[in-house]
């Protein structure tokens, strides 16, 4: 699910896209160099367009959870953004600047489907190589008496969210009055917090000197399951359908908006 490189933690699909993206750059620097054309510009122009299209399009959809604040429109670390809206906005800025410049269209074509072709084989072998992190881990945690539990128990054939946690971690503390909100409003989904590495007693501590009350609240010592998603980045949340199949991973704080958009993609939310 991430990469971790020293003290940074890069998401999977994101070292996809930049793979994709010096691929396309290089083989359309080798298609274009006899005319000594690039397409460089032409791929950030794309991705500058794509990101504000689909930050645009999120935004319009999710409207309502943005207009009590305003300023978080602008706070695209929640990760909020529509992808189908960006990519029709990069195919329309490649076509556009084709049409102005001739020489651009093949380079710019070889570079592109190199890089599709890139992308798509990184994302099929990550499919292949973790089958069975499309379900729940099965993964012993303890409730914060002590008493064990797993995912599946909780669960009931309802819609899940698993929430990794820390109690250290500040956009972790940021989105958990969001999920703690959640937890009232959608009475037919599990919410459950997985707190990771630390101790009954700091959670307990944490959690009876702030106002949030939640329900669901479990202790992962070893951070086994963090190791069974393959993530270490905090927060990260898992949303799982009734059936107990991963719909939808997040990892960062979620925005109400994010949050919401995330449920909507779960069976039964």
């Amino acid at each position: 699910m991430n990469v971790t490189v020293g003290p940074f933690a890069v998401q999977a699909g994101h070292i996809s896209l930049l793979a994709a993206a010096v691929v396309a750059s290089g083989i359309g620097y080798l298609v274009g160099r006899k005319n000594r054309v690039g397409i460089g510009d032409v791929l950030v122009d794309m991705a500058l367009v794509a990101v504000l299209a689909s930050r645009f399009v999120f935004v319009a959809t999710w409207f309502d959870a943005f207009k009590n604040d305003p300023w978080t429109i602008f706070d695209i670390r929640d990760g909020g953004f529509t992808p189908v809206a960006g990519v029709c906005a990069a195919i329309g800025m490649a076509i556009w600047r084709a049409r102005r410049s001739p020489q651009l269209r093949r380079p710019l074509s070889s570079g592109l489907i190199a890089g599709s072709v890139v992308w798509g084989a990184i994302a099929i072998s990550g499919v292949t190589v973790n089958p069975g992190l499309t379900s729940f881990p099965t993964v012993e945690l303890t409730d914060l008496s002590g008493k064990a539990t797993n995912l599946s128990l909780l669960s009931s054939g309802r819609p899940v969210v698993v929430n990794l946690w820390a109690t250290w971690c500040p956009p972790c503390r940021r989105e958990m009055p969001v999920l703690a909100q959640a937890q009232q409003r959608y009475s037919n989904v599990v919410f459950v917090f997985v707190n990771q590495g630390e101790d009954p007693e700091t959670v307990q501590r944490y959690l009876g000197s702030s106002p949030l009350k939640l329900d669901n609240v479990l202790i992962d010592a070893s951070k086994a399951l963090g190791h069974a998603i393959e993530s270490s980045a905090l927060p990260t949340s898992l949303f799982y359908d009734g059936n107990g199949h991963l719909v939808s991973t997040h990892i960062g704080a979620l925005s109400e908006a994010s949050l919401a958009a995330k449920l909507a993609q779960s069976q039964g939310i």
